[in-house]
Parts: C-alpha cells; structure tokens; sequence
C-alpha cells in the first residue's frame, strides 16, 4: 500500500520504520530537519564541538519501555543522568534544591523559617494523598479544586506544585491549575517524581538525541521530504490527495496523521468528520519557545541550589513559569562553558547569549482528554486514515511511540510488531532487552 505519513517527530518515524518493508511510504516533514521535538544543536565553543539537545532529553527505562526497546534493537547507547530540580520564587526570594538536605536548604536562613517547613510537610502529605486519590473514583476534578479541597498551604502550591507542573508542561500555571489532577498523579507516580526511593534510573543519548534518530530512519532516509509542508489532505473513496504548499498533488492509497491534532484537523478542513473534528480537538495545544544560550544569570543566585531542572515563577496574574535545564549536569557535557536551554524566558536571557531559539508546540490537557485518549482505535484505518502522536498519552516520547505502534499493528495485522522489526533487521531483539525487569512498570 502506498502511505503518506505527515510529521518526522518519534510518532511518524517509529510509523515509518514499522512500516517501511511491508509498504511504500513517503515521510513529509515541514521542518529542515527530522525529528520533531528531537532537536540537538551542535555548538563549537573555543574549539570545542557539543551536541546540544533542546527538545527531547530524558528517558528511563522503566516508564519508556517501548521507545527503549526502540534504542536497544538500533545499538544506539545511552548513559545515567541526575534529575535534580531548584526553584526560585521572584515574589518571595526563595531557592532551593530538591536534591538533599543541602541544597534543600540553600539559603541557610530557611533552616529557622517555619513556612519553608510547612512546604516541607505538604509535599510528602501530597505524596501519601496522592496514592488515596488514585484509588478514588475523582476523573474530572481539576489540580486547583483538588489543592483548595485539601487545604494545600500557599507555600506548597506557589513554590512547588504550580512552578513544577506549569514548566513541566511548558504552560501558563492558570491553565496548568485547569489540567485533570487525576492525569498529573498517574503521570507523577508513573515518573518516579512522587517516590523517595526507587525512583527510575534516568539517562541522555549518548552524543545526542540526533544519534537515535539517524539510526531509527537509516532504513528510509530516501522517503524522507524535508522543507516540504503540507496545505490540505482531500479523501475520496480508496484515494487520498496530499496537496503540498509548493501547488504540487501526490496521491496516496492512505495517510497517517503522525502530527499535532490542530494541525491535522487544519489539513483536513471540513472534509474532517464528526468524530475526528470531536476526538482531535479535545487536545488544544499551546507554542513555547525554548533558548539555547551560556547566561547563568537564569540559574538560582546561590550555587548549592543549581539543579537539573531550574524552575522559576516570576510575579504576575497570568504568570508562566520557566523551566532552564543545566546541560552540562544533564548530559555530561565536559566544558568551561555552561549550556542553558530556557523555556519561555525570552525576557531573563541576556540576548547577546542566545546560541538557537526554537518555537515548540506541546498539547495543553483538558477534561475531555481522558475520555478521547481512550478512543484512538476508532480513527485508526478509517476512511484511508489513522492518527498517531504523543497527545494520545501524556505528551511525551514513549506515548509517541505506543500510539504510532497501534497504528502499524492494525495496517501490519500484526499485533507483535517486534517480530516484524526483528525479521526485517535480521537479528533478535527479545536478546537485546536491557534487563525483564526494566519493562515490569506499564508505560504512562
């Protein structure tokens, strides 16, 4: 069968290299690069070469089965990492590292501050709540009503649940406050964050996160169409007409939407049936700009409480909190030089230290999401259409990967497609598995 798959992120790649034996497909990709949020930038400082990842970073084992499965068959190596995070409230002054005790307390002055032991005291009360509330019958409440209900103090919820939440999600922390909380504990369990001990080992492709994605597409590169956007997607019977921004029309006997939801109901106009217009809209989402740049500036003043992850909440009614990752702890960057990558603090970097800017997209989660995650079956191989990317999950790569693997196991008719990629590659994956152990949690 003749495929167009739209979008070269995990989910049109992984549909792709599933695919690519059994079918004939053409990959098209807007961007001038394969990859999506796997965005790595190569940087050259005193005569120096660093691959900088700015998009996707982190994986671990247990909570990306699938996508490690991926890594495994492909040889493509990985090493540990720390996950650390800091914040720093501009309101109140405060800093501090989650890390230990010492960064914990940073500012020695909060050894003697009872609202930073209150802080202290709601966070493992959230941690034991958060178990109860699994177990409750709660789906639609937000994390506002819940935090409210449950008489959360302020410290917790603008120093810690808010600015982590909001930065995580790269959104504003009013429409983080909206998110499900149901999802942000399911998804906070599935992590590790809410653990004190047997949090997952998490680890960075080594070399970059590029290295994955040249050996995942090594076998299709040549139906790979870079700078080349799609207008508009026309469906008649057994026939669908992928019509390009150039004027040009390709015809294909079936397409899958391997890119945002927004963007593949744009595609499809009013040509988008009532089932797809109800199911893909239930995933707004939402730009961000991530920059890559050298200003420690954006870094907690005090040095003990440099993290990971830095989050930072800034004043303000409508107030985003940014996320700053520290690189070089992140990847083990061997350098004088310290790499920042910032989300959404274009009004914190000093420009003149900006390296790249990047405009992302990530899916903001709403109350209908729960209900139209569970229905992606219903528009896959429909009407010579399926759809697949990671807002059918929690909006990261292993959810990528599962949900482009739903789409190939139903064109495969196949529902163990390891075996397919195993036959194709020639050798046996099940041998290549990091350990039984690592894939014993279920994917968020």
């Amino acid at each position: 069968m003749k495929i167009a798959i739209i979008g070269g992120g995990i989910s049109g790649l992984t549909a792709a290299y599933f695919l690519q034996h059994q079918h004939e497909i053409t990959l098209f990709e807007a961007n001038q690069y394969i990859g999506g949020h796997t965005n790595t930038i190569d940087v050259e400082i005193d005569g120096e070469q660093h691959a900088v990842d700015t998009g996707f970073i982190v994986f671990n084992y247990q909570t990306y089965p699938s996508f490690t499965r991926i890594l495994n068959e492909l040889g493509v190596e990985s090493q540990p990492t720390a996950m650390s995070f800091s914040m720093k409230c501009d309101r109140t002054g405060l800093e501090y590292r989650g890390a230990d005790l010492n960064g914990f307390f940073a500012q020695r002055r909060n050894l003697i501050n009872p609202r930073f032991y209150r802080l202290l005291a709601d966070i493992l009360r959230f941690n034991r709540q958060s178990v109860e509330l699994l177990q409750s019958e709660v789906e639609q409440q937000t994390v506002g009503e819940y935090l409210s209900e449950n008489n959360y103090s302020p410290e917790f919820i603008e120093q810690y649940f808010l600015p982590m939440g909001s930065a995580i999600w790269s959104c504003p922390v009013g429409t983080f406050e909206n998110f499900p909380v149901r999802f942000i504990v399911e998804f906070y369990l599935n992590h590790g964050i809410l653990a004190i001990r047997d949090r997952p080992e998490w680890r960075v492709i080594c070399g970059g996160s590029k290295q994955y994605v040249k050996s995942l597409t090594a076998g299709f590169s040549d139906s790979i169409r870079l700078n080349t956007p799609v207008n508009s997607v026309v469906r008649s019977e057994n026939q669908v007409k992928v019509c390009l921004r150039d004027g040009s029309v390709e015809e294909f006997e079936h397409v899958i939407f391997a890119c945002h939801s927004d963007q593949a109901l744009r595609m499809l106009g009013n040509q988008a049936s009532p089932l797809e217009q109800e199911l893909l809209s239930a995933f707004p989402y939402e730009k961000n700009i991530a920059q890559l740049h050298t200003d420690e500036s954006v870094l907690p003043v005090s040095p003990r409480a440099w993290a990971c992850w830095n989050y930072f909440m800034p004043r303000g009614e409508n107030r985003k909190a940014t996320v700053t990752y520290q690189m070089n702890l992140l990847q083990g960057i061997r350098s004088k030089q310290v790499f920042c990558v910032t989300l959404n603090g274009q009004d914190r970097v000093d420009p003149s230290k900006v390296i790249r800017e990047i405009e992302y997209a990530h899916p903001v989660f709403t109350r209908e999401r729960a209900a139209a995650q569970r229905r992606q079956g219903e528009v896959i191989n429909q009407n010579s259409t399926s759809f697949c990317g990671a807002y059918w999950g929690n909006g990261f790569h292993e959810d990528g990967v599962n949900s482009a693997m739903a789409v190939c196991r139903e064109l495969l008719g196949k529902t163990d497609l390891w075996k397919v990629a195993s036959t194709q590659a020639g050798f046996d994956t099940d041998a290549m598995l990091p350990s039984s152990t690592a894939f014993a949690i279920e994917s968020s």
